[in-house]
């Protein structure tokens, strides 16, 4: 089973996403910020990894930053509801730093199962 690991400060993200990927077949982990985001990532070793952008104690950009250096291979989604800028500005960012994809929230799940999906499948 796939294992994916959902980094989000929003306890209603994390859950909404941990129930939609759980429900498609995926195991799920989840970290609150992107220090512990880090510690899972190195403990289980996930297949794909979600995180947001906007968050306290790690910010995004840098927890994509030290997981492409803990594993150049590993498959990312960035997530951003925005902040003090244009949300898109923050998502283009992240493809940059590695992210293969990129969503804004709300997101749409549909899309975001099928980015999941297309870079899972062998």
């Amino acid at each position: 089973m796939k294992k994916i690991l959902i980094i989000d400060d929003e306890a209603l993200i994390r859950k909404m996403l941990g129930k939609l990927f759980e429900k498609n077949g995926y195991e799920v982990l989840a970290a609150h910020n992107g220090n512990q985001g880090i510690q899972l990532f190195k403990d289980h070793d996930p297949d794909l990894v979600v995180t947001d952008l906007i968050m306290p104690e790690k910010e995004g950009m840098e927890t994509i930053r030290d997981i492409r250096k803990l594993n150049p291979e590993v498959k990312i989604i960035a997530i951003s509801g925005g902040g003090v800028v244009d949300p898109e500005l923050y998502l283009t960012l992240a493809r940059k730093f590695g992210a293969q994809y990129s969503f804004s929230k709300p997101i749409d799940n549909e899309k975001l199962l099928l980015a999941v999906k297309a870079l899972l499948t062998p």
